[in-house]
């Protein structure tokens, strides 16, 4: 086994610094706070294992948020895995604040290359040019997305959907 390389306190610190977007990045794929815990520790248990060299936070930020989407991927594949009613955890306190609007359950609702982007677009405040380094692919994939995604929550929403 060879041996961690990141101290306790290292490790606290990145978990103190990041607990909020991998849970939230959790949540909108797996809409319930049982299976968030449950990808958000996977996630926090490979930064753990694996001695990634990050080159910034910014960088750390990025690893934890693929690693995450990835994490919930392989959940969300399982053959024993059935997807929860979001209004049945509406009101539970473990949502880490999130709140579940109607555009919420909308973006929650889209296909995961739409809900991904949107995600980070709108709640992380990431730029198209950056969710494309992160997710690694095309810039114009990333942008097409966005644009797709708009007219799902144009339809969708009406009036409600404001790109602001």
């Amino acid at each position: 086994m060879k041996p961690l390389s990141r101290t306790d306190k290292e490790i606290a610190e990145i978990y103190a610094r990041h607990i909020k977007t991998i849970y939230r990045v959790c949540f909108a794929y797996m809409k319930n706070s049982a299976d968030t815990e449950d990808a958000v520790q996977d996630t926090f248990v490979k930064l753990i294992r694996y001695s990634t060299v990050f080159e910034s936070e910014e960088h750390e930020k990025a690893w934890l948020i693929r690693t995450a989407s990835n994490v919930c991927k392989d959940i969300l594949k399982a053959w024993w895995r059935k997807r929860e009613n979001l209004e049945d955890y509406e009101h539970l306190h473990g949502t880490g604040g999130i709140v579940i609007d109607d555009t919420l359950k909308v973006v929650m609702s889209l296909p995961d290359k739409y809900k991904t982007v949107v995600y980070l677009y709108y709640y992380e405040g990431y730029t198209s040019v950056e969710i494309a380094e992160l997710l690694h692919k095309p810039q114009s994939t990333i942008r097409n997305y966005l644009h797709e995604a708009r007219n799902v929550l144009r339809q969708q929403l009406g009036s409600d959907f404001d790109e602001e």
